[in-house]
């Protein structure tokens, strides 16, 4: 039981440094913010005819599309969640941590905790414009609650992702040139358009095999449809999943790390 609660208490100081320092670095925290926001007000207004498709789940675009800050914001927490633990590794603070008792399971995850608290300042934002916007909940004030459940582990599991990353390249310039590859994920996806509405086979298909379509759709449900146990399960399922693979593969990548050192 003592074990347990050193290891929490080791996360929870770990997780408020890299908090605090995630809260420094202002331009980290506004401008993967506001970016998502500018799609959002762009798209929403460009592409609302789109709800003239026959089948097309909502007369109001901008409820389909809310979804999309949510997930395209949790991949920003992972650039910023890699690039500091990537600053961690060039200065040699990591290093530094692992000649204290810390665990390196908290260190992994204490070091992912500015990235957790920059994706629930995201999540609140983009609730309260899709609110101001018009964008209604199907599902309700609880409807809203599991959405904001959701994003957080939607981010979590993209912070794993950038910690991973972080741990295998040791280069910040490294971690934020994969943006773009994450980036043509969420474009090759149920983003802009229901997956049975897609007219191009190929573009469907992708979009079918593509995890970041049920994470999206997962967020949509609960704003369009109301309470949609099956995208709800593949939402938390895809985000637990990458989450738990990250985690499991970070661990030997962190020890090789400090190994190396």
């Amino acid at each position: 039981m003592r074990t347990e609660s050193t290891l929490v208490e080791q996360i929870g100081a770990v997780a408020r440094r890299s908090a605090v320092g995630a809260f420094r670095q202002r331009a980290l925290l506004f401008f993967p913010m506001l970016f998502p926001l500018i799609l959002f007000a762009i798209n929403g207004s460009a592409l609302s005819r789109v709800t003239e498709i026959p089948n097309f789940p909502t007369h109001n675009y901008r409820a389909f599309l809310i979804a999309m800050p949510f997930v395209q914001g949790a991949m920003f927490v992972s650039i910023s969640a890699g690039t500091s633990l990537a600053r961690d590794v060039e200065t040699g603070f990591l290093n530094r941590l692992a000649l204290t008792p810390l665990r390196s399971e908290a260190m992994l995850v204490g070091q992912l905790g500015g990235a957790l608290v920059l994706g629930t300042v995201q999540a609140i934002v983009y609730l309260l414009v899709g609110l101001a916007t018009g964008v209604g909940f199907a599902s309700g004030v609880g409807g809203v609650l599991v959405l904001l459940a959701l994003s957080l582990v939607i981010s979590f599991a993209f912070a794993t992702l950038g910690g991973l990353l972080a741990l295998r390249l040791g280069s910040g310039e490294a971690i934020q040139g994969i943006f773009p590859l994450l980036f043509v994920t969420l474009f090759l996806s149920s983003s802009s358009l229901p997956r049975d509405v897609i007219k191009a086979t190929w573009f469907r298909e992708v979009a079918t095999y593509n995890p970041v379509s049920y994470l999206l759709e997962g967020l949509r449900s609960l704003v369009i449809e109301g309470w949609n146990a099956q995208a709800l399960e593949l939402g938390f399922g895809f985000a637990l999943a990458l989450a738990a693979i990250c985690l499991v593969l970070a661990r030997p990548a962190m020890k090789s790390r400090l190994a190396r050192a």
